[in-house]
């Protein structure tokens, strides 16, 4: 998948492939993985470790990024994105939503995976949660950007679980 980051004034094109990424042509190997009920990264990219706070701005296709003590604003948008701008056709933007945990509870099962195109509804995680098991639906149709847990993890009351791209605001 190809994205275009706009970071300041610098736009720059990033390719992602598995653990393979291209940033302005240049590959990188990466692994990212989620801390749990947090909004940090653990990145290893070019064989440097980072932890990174990453943010999704609701309905703005923006996140803010903080790491080493310095916090950033950056703005993604998709290859098709840029098509339908260039072609005149107005400024698409990318609304982000993210599906929280409603309670404590153990992750049973994970029904998406990265990249993966759902429809409005469609089960995302099943948290098992006082001898109950409840299957969260995606608020809108997009693709799943980010997914923040893994199969028997536990989780807090408001962790994020799964992070939704989506060309439409939440209504």
């Amino acid at each position: 998948m190809k994205y275009f980051v706009t970071i300041g004034a610098q736009t720059l094109e990033v390719e992602v492939d598995g653990a393979r990424v291209l940033v302005g042509g240049e590959p990188f190997e990466t692994q990212l993985a989620a801390v749990s009920g947090t909004p940090l990264y653990h990145l290893l990219l070019g064989g440097e470790s980072w932890t990174v706070a990453a943010e999704p701005l609701e309905g703005s296709g923006r996140w803010v990024l903080g790491m080493v003590g310095e916090r950033v604003e950056v703005a993604v948008q998709y290859e098709s994105s840029r098509g339908i701008e260039a072609s005149g056709k107005g400024q698409p933007v990318v609304f982000w939503a993210t599906v929280r945990a409603p309670m404590p509870g153990l992750v049973v099962r994970i029904e998406v995976a990265e990249g993966q195109q759902v429809k409005a509804g469609a089960g995302l995680v099943v948290v098992e949660a006082m001898k109950m098991e409840n299957e969260l639906r995606a608020p809108r149709p997009g693709m799943v950007q980010t997914v923040h847990v893994a199969v028997g993890q536990a989780v807090e009351k408001g962790a994020s679980l799964v992070t939704l791209a989506s060309p439409e605001p939440s209504g």
